[in-house]
This record gives C-alpha cells, structure tokens and sequence, in this order.
C-alpha cells in the first residue's frame, strides 16, 4: 500500500472528507480557513467556498429538488445548504458559548440524523459534547439532542457496518470510546473504553521520535474495523471492532485528520491533513502536509451516510 496525492492545494485544517457516489466528487472543509472544497479528481478541478465561520463538519443531504446540497455544522448552529454555494439556513442553533466552543467532528448517522461534536478551546475543562440533529419528515421539530460529553475536543465519529456500535474520541485525553447504539431510539448505552492511546512523553516536541500522536477522524470498513487517523503520529492506523492493531500506515504528513472511503468500489481510502500552526522546520521536511492523499485497499469501506430532512 502506497499513497498518492491527489489534491496539492494544502488546506490549513483539512477535515471531515466525505465522497460523494452521484457526483463523484471527494469533498471536505478547511477549518481554519473557514471554506469548503470540492474536488474532481479526474479533471484536477477544485472548488472553494467561503464560509461566515469555522466548518468543523459536512455530510451530504439528499435531493430536495435542487441537487441535495449540504448539511454544515459551523461555530454557532447546524445550518443547510440547498446547493453548492447556495444560501444557508440555520436548522438548529448551537447550545454553547460561541466565545469559546464550536463545533468540529460530525456526520450524519444511518437513518439519516446529523451528528456534530464540539471542541472547547481553551481545554482547560472537560465541556465538549456530542449533540444528534433529527430533520426528517414527519418527525418532531428539529431539535439538538445531547448524547454524550465530559470530553475535550470530539473527534472519531463513526459506526458499526450494523450500526449497533457507536465510536467517538476525546482527543487530547488520547482515548476512544465504544456505545451500544439503538438506533430507532437513538438512545446510547453501555460506554466503554475501545482504546487507549499512549500519551504524549514529558518534554516532546514536534519533531521527536517517540510519540504515536492522538486519535482524530475515523472512519470504518464492511468489515467494522475502524480507521484512525492519528494526528502528530504521521500514521493511520486500522483496528479491529476489538481494537486489535490490524494495521500502522505511515502517512506523509505529521498530522493526518480524517480517512473516508470512495472510488466506485469504496476501495480508495482518502485522507485529510493539517499544517495549520505546525513548525516551519516540520513544513520543510513534509511539504505535503495539507495535502488530501489517497490510497488503495482490500477491504471497502461504507458509504457516506445522507442526511434526510
């Protein structure tokens, strides 16, 4: 396994990708720059844009008509897009301070709710959480539902192929944690550890050997084993649904954020990356951070999950 670059434009804070099987175009947003790409990869050709505020999440909205468009958690609500570039309408307002929380990892689940969690800035104090947005039809009014908290920053969203499990990650606390899922309730229960990450060594810096960085995005595979990208670790890693260590992939960039399945045959494997506030002497020595890669592998991974409204 090799991996390609396959958009050299860096983004800053690339995150959350997700492809797009009608379209066939890889998307994902760039946080710190506040915009959203759009890539074909075929032609080369890029698409930017621009955002009022950070975009820490996208999922894919099913067709209303005028092309599905887009379901975007940005620093201060969950808003919808009705096409690329198309005017934003808030569905639910954030709960948190937006001086000093906004939202950051998410994606829409398989029934087709939005999941979004927060990051609390200062880190200081264990307030974020994780909220579910429930738009579809003929439901009750939409409304932000807390499922989960007492974390630091989310990160590593995702569910089982059978989707009965559901993993989500505190960051900087170097874990990952597994719920039982019942779906139609939308109800989370028995919250375990799935990993533990070794945290990082008294007096590292970037640059030193030693340290296998945090858990970021994720994603997961037909056969449930879940995709870690590890951010400072310059690795991606793949583990069983019993956390076993199937695979340590070397990545060319210091800080991989998110994988995502695509291709035709969901056998390409995507992945995000960030040189926003890295060293210079780190930029020097990996000068594709920021760049999108790819890579094939063989076992697929499962579609991006539409949100229905």
């Amino acid at each position: 396994m090799s991996w390609q670059t396959v958009v050299t434009e860096p983004s800053e804070l690339g995150e959350s990708p997700f492809w797009h099987p009608q379209e066939q175009l890889l998307y994902w947003v760039d946080i710190a720059a506040r915009r959203i790409l759009r890539a074909n990869l075929v032609t080369g050709a890029l698409q930017r844009w621009a955002m009022p505020s950070e975009p820490g999440c996208i999922a894919p909205a099913t067709d209303n008509g005028e092309g599905g468009g887009l379901v975007i958690a940005l620093r201060d609500g969950i808003y919808r897009a009705p096409i690329w570039g198309g005017e934003l309408s808030l569905l639910a307002q954030a709960e948190h301070d937006t001086a000093t929380t906004r939202f950051n990892d998410g994606r829409a689940d398989p029934l087709g709710r939005f999941w979004a969690g927060t990051i609390y800035e200062p880190r200081d104090r264990a307030l974020a959480a994780l909220y579910s947005l429930d738009c579809r039809a003929g439901g009750a009014a939409p409304r932000l539902q807390r499922q989960a908290g007492d974390a630091h920053t989310a990160n590593g969203l995702a569910w089982s192929p059978d989707a009965k499990t559901l993993y989500w990650s505190d960051t900087p606390r170097h874990v990952t944690h597994a719920w039982d899922w019942d779906a139609s309730r939308n109800v989370l229960s028995r919250q375990r550890v799935f990993q533990q990450f070794p945290g990082k060594p008294e007096g590292w810096q970037a640059g030193m050997p030693g340290y296998g960085g945090r858990p970021d995005g994720a994603a997961v595979d037909a056969e449930g084993n879940y995709w870690c990208a590890m951010y400072e670790g310059r690795r991606l890693l793949q583990l069983s649904p019993s956390g076993a260590l199937l695979a340590d992939i070397p990545v060319p960039a210091q800080c991989p954020t998110m994988p995502c399945f695509g291709g035709a045959d969901l056998r390409t494997l995507y992945l995000t990356s960030a040189r926003h506030g890295r060293p210079a002497a780190e930029l020097a020595a990996l000068p594709l951070s920021g760049c999108v890669f790819s890579m094939r592998v063989e076992v697929p991974g499962l579609p991006v999950n539409f949100f229905l409204d």
